[in-house]
């Protein structure tokens, strides 16, 4: 497996830990990980802190030219917010782990110009639809239903 899924994988299993939604992201700059983040909305009583957006927070503040250089990893298909931050900061390449139990924004990223990888990892899919299937008061509370 990929050292940089493995360490978005982490981080979704992180967040699960400490009672979120297992959703894991990581934002890689010329090989090294500059921003590790985790769906942290229950933990933090957030709005937005999606697994994407914990990580862009964790990368801190840098120069475009940084984030136009840079892949996100995530564990799930990035939904319409996380989607825009992408296109905010002009991130050109995200690696999604699977698509099976949630489909963001793929389409429109890929229609501004992003290269989408997705994966089908198999364990990404267990756990998501075991968590779905656990909690999903808390899994529709996060993708606004």
């Amino acid at each position: 497996m990929d050292q940089y899924l493995h360490a978005a994988i982490e981080q979704a299993k992180l967040g699960l830990a400490e009672g979120g939604i297992p959703i894991g992201s990581v934002i890689v700059h010329a090989g090294e990980i500059i921003g590790r983040g985790h769906n942290r909305r229950v933990q933090q009583g957030s709005c937005v802190l999606h697994a994407e957006m914990d990580a862009l927070e964790n990368a801190g503040r840098r120069s475009a030219s940084v984030y136009r250089q840079c892949t996100l990893y995530t564990t799930l298909s990035p939904c319409a917010m996380c989607s825009g931050a992408i296109l905010l900061y002009g991130i050109p390449s995200v690696i999604i782990a699977e698509n099976r139990t949630f489909v963001g924004e793929e389409a429109l990223l890929v229609s501004r110009g992003v290269e989408i990888q997705l994966l089908q990892d198999r364990d990404c899919i267990k756990m998501m639809q075991d968590f779905i299937h656990n909690r999903p008061e808390l899994w529709n509370e996060d993708i606004g239903v």
